[in-house]
């Protein structure tokens, strides 16, 4: 019962020293080969040192980190030997021959470095030994991709990143690059599901590798540069930064505190720096060394500065260090020449034509600080302004001129001012007279006007002679008599129509009026031996004007916002002799919005106009009953409500 055991151990052992035997082999058969073949390398070059005494010469060779053919040569030359080196010897040699003959130092280089040595007559060929090496099945990488959602799963664990690139890019079909010096990198990662490009970037960040897309989308593993870092910035994203090693120019020292970093953008290089009181001679040159850029400094740059700026262009960092210094930049052939703005070379030239505005307010427009340092000079037969200084700071001014320079609508405004009387104006009595040609005639209806002749007179006279004892008598040939009793009623009066036409945020004026004067008499008396009356006359005027200023302002929608101001002043009826007229005053302002083209109605000017006059004989003109036959009178009554029509059309 107990046989069948026995034998299966011993069968188990059997088989194990068999897989021992297997594995040692090939070890101890490619052990024996390398003594042999270096037993007959050795063999050959001592029958070759009787004809060739140079290698039994004694060498002084001291060659540190020298490629092997470069060694060959030296030993070659040295002891006056003949040696053929195959172009394939790649390594390099670390050793020191002192006393030594060149046939033993062959020999040790034959064993050290797996050489094999041929002769043809005296020429010796050193070549390498091609050793058959056990065939090493490489492991599977655990990686999967998911086509519609772009998301890669990995679970490396000390895996060779060539082979994870290889894997990766056939099972997604997108292109991923490792250098030939990361080929055998070992690798960890654990990632489920990310996105394609951001398991990219993680598995970089976990093996301290950075991850570069070309513009051509291909993706490139590469190792830190000398002084980077990986990282994770405040957008909680990891990042590269560099810190800065001390630059050995002219004997400056290490700079100040601050980091640097820069990543590549759809094709563009961005720099993003963390700086605290650090010269900006410093920071220049090291985020010029950063991204690669080629520049000379023509002065020196002095100034400290503290900045912290993420992902810009070379450019953007350099014009914002700049700003306010004395110290500029220009690009000529891709080199970067920096150095102060009055340089010779570093100056920068611009004409700006203007389209649409005026060089006299675009110029206003321009902040002083931004004119420092820069001439500015105007062309105004050509409506065209020359920028003279750094190329950063005048192609400021140019953009911000561009921008400026837009299209600046006009406004037609039409004013139309309607006067809305009402009121009454009578006029009575009876005037007679003497003229040498006054005819009867005038109307009854709708107001009594109407002249009685001499003649008419004469024949009412009679008649009522013919009938009474009375005889009134005749008037003159040349007698008249006027009876007036009129009634006017006002209606509607369009004053005024005009069309103010003015630039947008400007303002347009329109007056339209009379002037009357009226007499001011001044008596003085100057005391002498001859007492003497001086008197003078001075004439005084007084306006009655209609004035309107409007100030449009167009907004983006076509809304038109108007500033208004109106004042209206008439002259109302007739002053005494030497005293001054008497006016009438009506104002207003508002400030209103409107359409294009619409029609905006402003009322509620309302005023009053009162005047009363007569003429009679004295004393009887007084009488009441007497007073309609020695006295002729007039008595208006208005009240005047102006209306005010606006209309803006603005006119691109």
């Amino acid at each position: 019962m107990n046989a069948l055991p026995v034998h299966k151990c011993a069968l188990a052992c059997l088989l194990f020293l068999s897989f021992i035997f297997i594995q040692i082999t090939p070890v101890c058969a490619q052990t024996q080969n390398s003594t042999e073949r270096i037993r007959l390398v050795e063999e050959r070059l001592r029958n070759l040192a009787i004809t060739v005494p140079g290698l039994n010469q004694k060498v002084q060779i001291s060659l540190s980190n020298a490629s092997a053919q470069e060694f060959l040569r030296a030993l070659a030359q040295s002891n006056n030997l003949n040696i053929n080196i195959d172009p394939n010897l790649s390594f390099k040699v670390f050793n020191n021959f002192t006393n030594e003959t060149a046939l033993n130092v062959l020999v040790f280089l034959a064993r050290e470095y797996g050489l094999d040595i041929n002769l043809i007559g005296s020429i010796m060929s050193v070549t390498r030994v091609l050793e058959s090496r056990p065939v090493i099945i490489p492991k599977d990488i655990n990686a999967s991709y998911n086509a519609p959602n772009n998301t890669l799963s990995v679970s490396l664990n000390g895996d060779t990143l060539g082979l994870v690139a290889k894997k990766i890019t056939t099972i997604s079909g997108k292109n991923v690059i490792v250098p030939f010096a990361l080929l055998n990198k070992k690798v960890t990662a654990f990632l489920s599901d990310a996105p394609f490009e951001t398991a990219l970037e993680k598995l970089a960040y976990a093996n301290d590798l950075k991850l570069v897309k070309t513009n051509d989308n291909v993706f490139v593993f590469e190792a830190l540069a000398d002084g980077e870092e990986l990282y994770i910035n405040s957008d909680k994203n990891t990042a590269i930064r560099r810190n800065p090693k001390p630059l050995n120019v002219a004997g400056n020292s290490a700079p100040g505190n601050f980091r640097i970093s820069n990543r590549i953008l759809q094709g563009q290089k961005l720099i993003s720096v963390d700086a605290v009181g650090v010269p900006i001679a410093d920071l220049v040159k090291n985020a010029a060394q950063e991204i690669n850029a080629s520049y000379f400094l023509y002065s020196d740059i002095k100034g400290n500065i503290t900045s912290r700026v993420n992902d810009i262009p070379f450019d953007n960092l350099l014009t914002s260090i700049f700003q306010g210094t004395e110290y500029t930049y220009r690009i000529e052939n891709g080199v970067y020449m920096i150095g102060d703005r009055k340089i010779e070379g570093l100056r920068a030239h611009k004409l700006v034509h203007l389209q649409n505005r005026s060089i006299d307010t675009i110029q206003n427009m321009i902040p002083a600080d931004w004119r420092r340092g820069v001439e500015i000079k105007e062309f105004r037969e050509q409506n065209t302004i020359l920028l003279s200084g750094s190329s950063p700071q005048i192609n400021e001014i140019a953009d911000y001129i561009k921008e400026l320079d837009k299209l600046v609508p006009m406004v037609l405004i039409e004013v139309t001012l309607i006067d809305i009387r009402k009121g009454h104006a009578v006029k009575t009595g009876i005037s007679a007279g003497v003229s040498d040609s006054v005819k009867t005639g005038g109307t009854l209806l709708p107001g009594l006007d109407y002249t009685f002749g001499a003649g008419s007179i004469n024949d009412f006279l009679g008649r009522l002679g013919k009938n009474n004892s009375i005889n009134i008598g005749r008037v003159t040939p040349n007698f008249y008599v006027r009876l007036s009793a009129l009634e006017n009623n006002s209606n509607v009066e369009i004053r005024s129509v005009p069309k103010l036409s003015t630039l947008n945020g400007h303002v347009a004026n329109l007056s339209i009026g009379s002037t009357r004067y009226y007499s001011t008499r001044t008596q003085n008396v100057i005391p002498s031996l001859t007492t003497q009356t001086v008197v003078t006359e001075q004439f005084t005027a007084v306006d009655a004007n209609l004035e309107i200023n409007i100030k449009p302002v167009v907004s983006g929608d076509d809304q038109v916002t108007m500033n208004i101001k109106v004042n209206i002043s008439d002259f109302i009826g007739d002053p005494p002799l030497n005293a001054p007229p008497p006016t009438s005053t009506s104002k207003f302002e508002s400030i209103i919005r409107a359409k294009n083209e619409d029609m905006i109605v402003l009322g509620g000017l309302e005023r009053t106009e009162s005047s009363e006059s007569g003429s009679g004989v004295p004393l009887l003109s007084r009488i009441f009953f007497l007073k309609w036959l020695f006295s002729s009178r007039s008595k208006a009554n208005n009240k005047v409500i102006t209306v005010v029509f606006i209309k803006p059309t603005i006119i691109y």
